[in-house]
């Protein structure tokens, strides 16, 4: 397996050198940038392109919103779990809706955020206990949130078979094989269904499926 390439973006260095110490005894993950503010690490991914960015909302210079937002619209393949000490509703609705792959808290162990880095490699996202609740909440208050998604949309069979396995965290090679198709067939597929509901990202896309009862 190819190794994974993962760059941290954090304004404390000791922070920075705890989360290394736990993802370098994973053989598959590498280190390959560390940034103490958004702004640098821009700067340095112009260069060193990452897999996975390892995001912290409050720093220096450029914080993570603001970062988020750029790296999306300039380096659309690059997936941003956001690791952080907030965890207000508000904050996490609006980064998965500006396009970050996940949601951790600080106080994560190092498993939980190889995990999460396995899987917004791999799915595209990772939706943990922190995310669903902000989800569910979201729901449940529908008018403190704009909501952005287009509710009018109709689905072919075979693009509701790929959204629900998306949903069920199937890579695009597993989903081609159990539907007979190839990966690059899965993933324009995927890539009509982001375009029809009007999200960024596969994050979006099973927020989407959450909240209009997809699965």
């Amino acid at each position: 397996m190819q190794k994974i390439k993962v760059a941290i973006a954090d304004d404390y260095s000791i922070f920075r050198d705890g989360l290394k110490v736990g993802l370098n005894k994973d053989e598959n993950l590498e280190v390959v940038l560390e940034a103490e503010n958004g702004e640098d690490l821009i700067k340095q991914i112009e260069t060193i392109r990452p897999d996975v960015i390892l995001m912290d909302l409050k720093m220096p210079v450029m914080d993570g919103m603001e970062a988020t937002k750029i790296i999306k619209k300039r380096f659309e393949d690059i997936k941003i779990l956001i690791v952080t000490m907030y965890d207000e509703t508000k904050f996490i609705i609006h980064l998965m809706e500006t396009g970050a792959n996940g949601y951790l808290l600080k106080n994560a162990d190092p498993g939980e955020i190889r995990k999460a880095i396995y899987s917004a490699h791999e799915c595209g996202y990772y939706f943990n206990d922190i995310v669903n609740k902000a989800l569910l909440k979201k729901l449940i208050v529908k008018n403190n949130i704009k909501p952005s998604f287009n509710q009018n949309i109709e689905f072919s069979e075979r693009e509701l078979d790929v959204l629900k396995m998306i949903c069920n965290e199937k890579t695009a090679s597993e989903i081609a094989s159990a539907l007979f198709l190839s990966p690059r067939s899965v993933e324009g597929i995927r890539q009509r269904i982001i375009e029809k509901v009007g999200v960024r990202n596969t994050a979006g896309l099973v927020m989407f499926a959450v909240k209009n009862g997809v699965i």
